[in-house]
């Protein structure tokens, strides 16, 4: 049993702790003294009292911001001075980069930094070089670096910017698993649940409901799912599109193609939502028409509730759809294909049914979170042996 071990988590954004449910409290009846840093906002009162953890808040915008990175990045070192943590586990491009940095400069025994997706991807020209350098200072200068996908880690192996015995994938990849037995549980919902949320958002009962989970922006293939949602809207009047997400000024989307959404009755926009089975419950099927992604949830949750799949064939995508099996996989940027892939779920209610089972049976198998706890306490214990005098 190891004991009073200090873990001290950096995160850019509160919201990041979700991807941690469970993680902390695993970590913490093992032995480990755990505290966070994330930039202030709304979630991080949520974040201290659900966690039961201390969170010092330090200010790290998302966006290039040299001199205020500066500053967060000397916050960030003198916390490591004065914590002294045994680990630091740095996440997301913003706090992994400085938090790394700052523990390197501090001396932390031991660094890990958390991929969670690759930006550079969908860059090009000067941001994409800079974008590049950033994710080789930050793999470069931990102990060990933790992929989601296999993909991912595929990806930054040949573009050379990690070299591969440095890089692992936890389990069967995801940054914390699904959890399928309680959150994402559809025997456990309340009764009626479906049809009670359906009614506090007007969408009428016999209705057929597209879903779509997670930051309104341009990666995330919001402009091809409007351009298919005008066609199949055409063809199918008793579909309804429901975005459950908050529009994002980073990485925006054209203004027509929001001032459509907004305008279009049949469209209903739900802003951040921190409880999101019941809207997977009043959903008939879940899409994602994601650019890129480190290792997508929505589309495990979606199967957890027994929801059918359609997302692109980028990143971890595929490691998070069964092709055929949970769902439907169809090329990026590509709304034709979005839409057909869609139309075939809609006039085959049987096929949707068939991937939604199967999709819950292949998450509670291979995504519990337990597996990948595990198997990051097992990393924590094998870098903290190989660190020690």
């Amino acid at each position: 049993m190891v004991k009073q071990i200090t873990l001290l988590h950096i995160v850019t954004v509160p919201e990041t702790f979700t991807f941690f449910r469970g993680q902390i409290a695993f970590m913490k009846k093992r032995g480990f003294r755990i505290h966070g840093v994330a930039s202030p906002g709304k979630e991080l009162s949520a974040v201290i009292k659900r966690e039961q953890i201390p969170v010092t808040p330090i200010v790290m915008p998302r966006r290039i911001t040299p001199w205020a990175d500066l500053k967060a990045l000397l916050q960030l070192y003198r916390l490591c001075r004065r914590l002294r943590p045994d680990i630091v586990h740095a996440h997301t491009p913003k706090g992994g980069l400085l938090g790394v940095i700052a523990a390197r400069l501090a001396g932390v025994r031991v660094i890990m930094y958390g991929l969670r997706g690759l930006p550079f991807v969908t860059a090009t020209g000067l941001k994409r070089r800079l974008l590049c350098w950033t994710e080789m200072i930050a793999c470069g200068w931990a102990h060990r670096v933790v992929a989601v996908s296999r993909a991912i880690r595929q990806t930054i192996i040949e573009t050379g910017l990690c070299p591969a015995e440095k890089i692992v994938v936890l389990a069967n990849g995801s940054s914390n698993g699904v959890d399928s037995q309680v959150r994402f549980n559809p025997g456990l919902l309340p009764p009626h649940c479906r049809e009670t949320l359906r009614q506090q958002y007007n969408i009428p009962l016999d209705s057929l409901v597209v879903g779509f989970v997670g930051r309104i922006v341009r990666d995330k293939g919001i402009i091809e799912l409007e351009a298919s949602w005008r066609e199949l809207r055409r063809r199918f009047p008793e579909l309804l599109l429901l975005l459950v997400g908050d529009l994002e000024t980073q990485d925006p989307i054209p203004a027509e193609v929001w001032q459509r959404l907004q305008a279009d009755p049949k469209v209903i926009v739900t802003g951040w939502v921190n409880d999101l089975a019941p809207f997977y419950a009043a959903m008939d099927i879940m899409v994602l028409p994601t650019y890129r992604e480190g290792f997508p949830n929505t589309p495990l949750e979606a199967a957890a509730m027994r929801i059918p799949v359609v997302t692109t064939s980028v990143d971890g995508c595929p490691e998070a759809t069964l092709s055929e099996i949970t769902g439907i996989i169809v090329p990026p940027r590509n709304s034709p294909a979005l839409t057909m892939a869609i139309e075939r779920l809609i006039l085959n209610p049987d096929l949707g049914k068939r991937m939604g089972e199967a999709g819950r049976e292949w998450v509670v198998q291979q995504f519990r979170p337990v597996l990948v706890w595990q198997a990051l306490y097992e990393q924590y214990l094998e870098l903290l042996q190989a660190s020690s005098p």
